[in-house]
Formats: C-alpha cells, sequence, structure tokens
C-alpha cells in the first residue's frame, strides 16, 4: 500500500496494539481505537508502564485519550515477542517507589551540581532558585 502523509498513515495501526511515549517522558501501551487529523489519539485497555533500572510496574488507566501535541513517538508492539522483555516486572506499589527514589536521588545530584556552579560563579540552570542553596 502506498504511504499516506502525516497522521493519516496511523490508520493501519487502528485496533493494534502500541506504544506511546509522551513529551513529559510516559509511557503508555494500549490498543489504538481513534487518531484524528490533530493526532489525538484514542487508546483502550491502557496501561501505564513505568521503568527504573531492569525493572518495570504497569499501572491500568483504562480508556486514554492522548492530545496529539503531547506524543513524541508511537510505536507498534510485536506481539510475538512482548513477553521476551529482559526486564522484571514487580508490583505498582514498588515500582512508585523505585521511582521516587530515583527522582530523589537525581534532584539531589541537581541540587549538588547547581552548587557546584555556583561555587564557581557560573549561573545554575534555569529551572532551579538560589534559595535552595542558602
Amino acid at each position: 500500500m502506498e504511504s499516506l502523509p502525516g497522521t493519516a498513515s496511523l490508520i493501519e495501526e487502528i485496533d493494534k496494539k502500541i506504544l506511546v511515549v509522551l513529551r513529559d517522558g510516559r509511557t503508555l501501551i494500549g490498543y489504538l481505537r481513534s487518531i484524528d487529523q490533530f493526532a489525538n489519539l484514542v487508546l483502550h485497555r491502557t496501561i501505564e508502564r513505568i521503568h527504573v533500572g531492569k525493572q518495570y510496574g504497569d499501572i491500568p488507566r483504562g480508556v486514554f485519550v492522548v492530545r496529539g501535541e503531547n506524543v513524541m513517538l508511537i510505536g507498534e508492539i510485536d506481539l510475538a515477542n512482548e513477553g521476551t522483555l529482559p526486564l522484571e516486572q514487580v508490583s505498582i506499589d514498588e515500582i512508585l517507589e523505585a521511582q521516587r527514589a530515583e527522582q530523589l536521588k537525581k534532584q539531589e545530584e541537581e541540587k549538588t551540581r547547581n552548587k557546584k556552579l555556583l561555587e564557581r560563579g557560573l549561573q545554575p540552570h534555569a529551572d532551579t532558585t538560589h534559595e535552595e542553596f542558602a
């Protein structure tokens, strides 16, 4: 079949299981049920998959509407290889705790980095404030 321009090419993916990575870093997996000219998506039986290291956890989300401007990547799930992930599935509570710990670690590293930049007279990242270092 001839390739269609823009979002029209996603029509072939209707009713297939897809992975969607959002601009905020979240990963959604679900069945594509609808799409429009703005790449707005409707996913059915959606899960949010959280990865931390070699572990992952799935949070059921049900029907999920995704605004097209938030989509960073879309890909079809290979159903034949879906169960062969080199990752360990853990409970929702475990993965959320691991995610919190990872975020705290990153915040501490960012704080340390910005403090060192300030000590050298350089401007820290725009998202941080000087009050953090007082």
